[in-house]
């Protein structure tokens, strides 16, 4: 675990950040054996989802807000593969953060090797239900989150 600051409201507090852990399943595996790479793109989201919750931003309060968070966009880079039963630990950061978009970067390592398998790189914004894009330190200043880069 890394110590991470975070800002709300314009208060700075430590918060230990846990990487986000996914065992492999049988069914994820391709004809060749290794995890399918459509799987990565699901772990990545589930990450994100992680993350947010522990950075006390997640998408129930979101959504009882009104909030959505959608993909803008997706790379990834893949090192190494995955097979079944295998635990895949990723590593999540906000790299960039303006109150409408943020900019998250991920590590895939193996839990037993720490073996680097993937790095990714995701874009998304923030809009409310109808579709329309909004600021959250504007329309939520409340909920103005300022995220740093993980240390």
């Amino acid at each position: 675990m890394e110590k991470n600051e975070v800002a709300l409201n314009n208060q700075y507090e430590d918060v230990e950040l846990a990487p986000y852990e996914h065992h492999t399943k049988y069914y994820e595996t391709d004809q060749m054996g290794t995890i399918h790479q459509t799987n990565y793109i699901k772990w990545l989201e589930d990450a994100r989802m992680d993350i947010m919750e522990q950075m006390g931003l997640g998408y129930k309060q979101m959504e009882g807000l009104q909030i959505m968070c959608p993909l803008l966009s997706v790379s990834i880079n893949y090192v190494g593969a995955f097979r079944f039963d295998e635990t895949v630990v990723i590593e999540t950061k906000v790299t960039q953060y303006d109150g409408r978009k943020m900019v998250l970067e991920y590590s895939l390592f193996d839990k037993d090797t720490k073996e680097l398998k993937a790095t990714a790189k995701s874009a998304h914004c923030f809009m409310n239900l109808s579709g329309i894009p909004i600021s959250l330190n504007r329309i939520y200043p409340e909920l103005e989150t300022r995220f740093f880069d993980f240390k």
